[in-house]
């Protein structure tokens, strides 16, 4: 794995942090969705009239490092994730550059982004915590595509420790804008389906890893 360039210490501890005192107990944050399993929360951002996500989900049977191998590993996701039309990683002057392109139901127009990542397995006190960030990164070898509206403004930070059993815990930070004019009813779907159906596919994901290995 390539040494991180694009996100300093403090970005993964701030990340941490999220699991002593997570964001979405104070400072605005709203419930959208709650399970046994799950939860996901949003908060306005003032200035773009978004929303930015927080996802808190419980992953059975799969051990912390499996889920983020999974997480990671970018071939396989295009076996399990039906949302994603094209998915690579490629080196771009000297850094590993993730394009990814994702299926938008008719008559939108399909979204892409371009991103940089990177995975850090840090010590909690003395709990084994993996944090995996991602962010929007412009680069002139890919260029935007006709008819594909390129996301340009994109951050997302996972955390994922040890359920204390055989299980893990989840926590994810996910903003984006999306572009163009999103119906409110696709927004609304995304946020209150998508995020738990995303927990849904990683798990079949996560039991299914070893037989495609």
């Amino acid at each position: 794995m390539e040494k991180a360039e694009h996100f300093s210490e403090e970005e993964f501890r701030k990340a941490c942090a999220e699991l002593e005192a997570p964001a979405w107990a104070s400072g605005g944050w709203e419930i959208l969705v709650e399970s046994e399993d799950f939860r996901v929360y949003r908060l306005l951002d003032e200035q773009t009239q978004l929303y930015e996500y927080k996802a808190f989900g419980n992953i059975k049977n799969c051990s912390p490092a499996l889920c983020a191998d999974v997480y990671m590993d970018l071939k396989y996701r295009k076996q399990w994730d039906s949302y994603v039309k094209e998915l690579y990683e490629t080196k771009i002057q000297g850094k590993m550059v993730v394009y990814w392109e994702v299926n938008y139901p008719f008559p939108m127009c399909n979204r892409d982004y371009v991103y940089v990542r990177d995975r850090r397995d840090l010590d909690l006190n003395g709990r084994t915590v993996h944090v995996i960030l991602a962010k929007s990164f412009s680069v002139p070898e890919i260029p935007e595509k006709n008819g594909i509206v390129r996301v340009s403004d994109y951050r997302q930070s996972l955390v994922i420790e040890s359920d204390g059993k055989e299980g893990c815990k989840v926590s994810m930070i996910y903003y984006d804008n999306p572009g163009g004019m999103i119906p409110s009813w696709l927004i609304n779907w995304a946020a209150k389906s998508g995020v738990p159906n995303f927990f849904n596919d990683i798990t079949k994901a996560c039991k299914n890893y070893h037989k495609k290995t």
